[in-house]
């Protein structure tokens, strides 16, 4: 029995001694911190900065109006340039458009005008036409009134009239009225085809000609007001820009880009400040990691991807993470743009960035940054009775 008690205490202290040994030299971090990436507005304008109040670690929101710029100054010369040479081009269209609708209102009256000469010239020939058939008639039938009076041709010979006239006269006339038959037939095809034909002037009526010279013109006009549209387009469409520039430099709102903090202001109230000009910095809640510093042989033993597990100081519950940089001794300058600096001790040692993605979902540490804590790399004796307490 005694031989007993005394293998079970030296196996009980045995374990004790593995415990402790397993305790101490497993890979743990010397330090380690909950850090957030910074994020600066700058000024897109110079001017006068509104900053609204709110308290130095105050919650901001995606979207969230952190402050304003205005500038007085701006130059606007270009805009009012621009609107003007804007209504010289509404002018020049509203002008053309008015010499456009004049020609076609011109034309609307020559074409009915010239359609009324065609109906009466035909009307006129048909007549003339019906009337020398009847002449023919007569002739061929050979009575003749007494009071009958005929012009000869003129190749006759002495001018003979009247019933008594020489029977050779009568197939002359007959040949003539024949004559004035057929060029009273092609007068009247060409007419209908919109050819008139006449002694001492031209194959179309005046405003048939003037209709024809006032196409001409309102094509030309249809080009230069299509010109002058065009131009007005662009403009216009300059206009529109220049103007879109004097608003954003008149004013412009700097906006929270991330759901975060106001970690820093950079610029006061009513402080004039020129384009690129910090205004304030957030931390972005949404990028927490955990930055952390161990010792060069837990260090060397490291690689991008491995786990590890994270332990907020006061709290029982272990956090998964994975090792995402290992910068090494004096990183001083991958600080830059987090939010916590590392102290001169943290940089005597090596470098190391967890990524922990269950600190988002916890309300309480998803942007505690500064928060302190633990990392642990290799599996301890008591991992088991800590997991239990979580």
């Amino acid at each position: 029995m005694t031989l007993w008690r005394v293998l079970i205490g030296i196996a009980a202290v045995l374990l004790a001694l593995w415990v402790i040994a397993g305790e101490q030299l497993a890979g743990v971090s010397a330090d380690a911190t909950v850090n957030a990436r910074l994020v600066t507005l700058r000024s897109p304008i110079a001017g006068t900065v509104s900053v609204v109040q709110r308290p130095l670690g105050a919650p901001v929101a995606a979207g969230e109006l952190v402050a304003s710029v205005e500038n007085a100054l701006v130059d606007d010369v270009r805009r009012d340039d621009l609107r003007m040479e804007v209504g010289f081009a509404q002018a020049s269209v509203a002008r053309l458009s008015l010499l456009r609708d004049e020609t076609d209102a011109l034309m609307t009256v020559l074409e009915e005008r010239s359609d009324r000469f065609r109906t009466a010239r035909i009307a006129e020939i048909e007549t003339r036409l019906e009337f020398a058939r009847e002449r023919l008639d007569i002739l061929e039938g050979g009575s003749l009134p007494e009071s009958f009076d005929i012009r000869p041709p003129r190749d006759v010979g002495p001018e003979t009239s009247g019933a008594g006239a020489l029977p050779g006269l009568r197939a002359l006339w007959i040949n003539a009225v024949n004559e004035q038959i057929a060029v009273l037939e092609n007068a009247l095809e060409t007419a209908r085809n919109g050819v008139f034909l006449g002694d001492g002037y031209n194959d179309a009526p005046n405003a048939e000609q003037r209709l024809t010279e006032l196409k001409s013109e309102r094509a030309s006009l249809s080009a230069r007001l299509t010109e002058a549209e065009t131009r007005l387009q662009l403009l216009s469409a300059r206009l529109e820009s220049e103007q879109l520039r004097v608003a954003r430099a008149r004013g412009s709102e700097l906006a929270s880009p991330v759901n975060g903090v106001y970690w820093e202001a950079l610029a006061s109230d009513r402080e004039v400040v020129q384009r690129g000009d910090p205004v304030a910095r957030l931390a972005d809640c949404d990028s927490t990691i955990v930055t952390l510093s161990v010792t060069e042989s837990v260090y060397n033993t490291l690689n991008v991807g491995d786990a590890a597990v994270f332990r907020p100081r006061g709290k029982s519950q272990n956090f998964r993470g994975t090792v995402t940089r290992l910068a090494g001794a004096g990183a001083g300058t991958v600080y830059r743009n987090l939010a916590v600096a590392p102290s001169q001790r943290h940089l005597e040692r090596h470098d190391v960035t967890l990524l922990v993605p269950d600190l988002a979902n916890d309300q309480e540490l998803r942007c505690a940054i500064g928060r302190t804590g633990r990392v642990f790399f290799d599996r301890r004796p008591l991992d088991w009775l800590r997991g239990l307490r979580s």
